[in-house]
C-alpha cells in the first residue's frame, strides 16, 4: 500500500495511479477551454454542457479541472446541467501567476471562482467542491447568498486541529515520497516547482492553526443558506469523520450521504455512484 497525492490530500490506495491517469486523459471532445480575466489573473476553464443548471466544480490543493474532475466533465447529464471547470490561480494552467498562500487564500479564491462565474454569464449557480475546493466552496456559498443555487462538499474541513497538522508535516518533504507517488503533479508543475508549492501549502494550512480552534472558515458556516450535501467517504484516512459531522451541525438544513468504502478519491473512484448522488441532489 502507498500512500499518493490527488487533490491536495493522501490516501492509501495500490490502483490510484491508474485512476489518475485515466482522469487526465481526454475526457470529452465537446469540452470548450479559454481563459478569462478576473481579479488581475488569466484563469483557465473548461466548460461542457447545455443544460439550464450551471455548475462550477472546484479542486483540491494543486489541483486542476483536468487532473480532479475528469469523470465530472465527461459524464455528468449535459442535458440537464452546464459545467464549468477551472483552475484557481497559481494552479494547473492558471499560472502565472505563481502560487502563493497569503492567510485569505481561501477568501481569495472563493471571491476568484465567484468572479470568475459572474464573468462567463452565469447569475446563479452551484458549487462542488472536493477536499480544499471545498473549504473554497464553503466560503463562497457563505458569502454569496443570492448566488448560490446548491452546494456539495467531499473530502474538506472547516477548521485545522493538532492530529490534521501532523499529517500534513509528515509529507511535507516530497523528496522523500516515491517517484509514482511525485508523479502525476511533476508532470503538470515539473519537479523544482511541484516541491516547493506543495512546502508553501504545508505552511498555508498551518497558519490555521494559530486561529481560535483552528477555525478555517467555522464562523461563516451559520450563515450558509443553501441546500447543501455533504458526502463523506468512511475510509478517507485524511479527512476524519468529526469533519464532516460538524460541517453537518452547523450548515443549516444540510444533509449527510456516507460511503462507506469511499476513500479521499470517491469521485474518481466510484464515478458513477457519485455523479448519480449528484445530479439527484441538483435537480430535487
Amino acid at each position: 500500500m502507498t500512500l499518493v497525492l490527488l487533490g491536495g490530500r493522501f490516501f492509501k490506495c495500490r490502483t490510484v495511479m491508474k485512476r489518475a491517469i485515466t482522469a487526465i486523459q481526454p475526457y470529452c471532445s465537446s469540452v470548450a477551454s479559454g481563459r478569462q480575466h478576473v481579479n488581475g489573473v488569466d484563469l483557465y476553464y473548461e466548460q461542457t454542457g447545455r443544460g439550464k443548471h450551471a455548475v462550477l466544480l472546484i479542486p483540491g490543493a494543486l489541483g486542476s479541472t483536468r487532473t480532479d474532475f475528469g469523470p465530472q466533465l465527461k459524464s455528468l447529464n449535459k442535458e440537464r446541467f452546464t459545467v464549468v471547470g477551472w483552475d484557481p490561480r497559481g494552479y494547473g494552467q492558471s499560472r502565472p501567476p505563481d502560487r502563493d498562500f497569503p492567510p485569505e487564500f481561501f477568501e481569495r479564491d472563493a471571491k476568484d471562482a465567484v468572479d470568475l462565474m459572474k464573468a462567463l454569464g452565469f447569475s446563479k449557480f452551484s458549487l462542488l467542491g472536493w477536499s480544499d475546493g471545498g473549504i473554497t466552496a464553503l466560503i463562497a456559498a457563505a458569502k454569496n447568498p443570492d448566488l448560490i443555487g446548491k452546494m456539495v462538499v467531499w473530502g474538506s474541513n472547516a477548521f485545522i486541529s493538532q492530529h490534521d497538522l501532523e499529517l500534513y508535516d509528515a509529507v511535507r518533504d516530497v523528496s522523500k515520497w516515491s517517484a509514482r507517488m511525485r508523479q502525476p503533479m511533476e508532470e503538470v508543475y515539473g519537479a523544482e516547482v511541484f516541491a516547493k508549492t506543495w512546502e508553501a501549502w504545508v505552511d498555508g494550512v498551518a497558519h490555521f492553526a494559530k486561529r481560535p480552534e483552528g477555525s478555517i472558515c467555522m464562523e461563516l458556516l451559520p450563515h450558509i443558506s443553501c441546500p447543501t450535501l455533504i458526502i463523506h467517504g468512511e475510509k478517507d484516512p485524511m479527512v476524519p469523520s468529526f469533519h464532516p459531522q460538524c460541517l453537518l451541525k452547523h450548515i443549516k438544513g444540510s444533509r449527510l450521504h456516507l460511503m462507506p468504502e469511499g476513500k479521499h478519491n470517491l469521485h474518481l473512484r466510484y464515478a458513477a455512484e457519485f455523479n448519480k448522488l449528484v445530479e439527484d441532489f441538483l435537480d430535487d
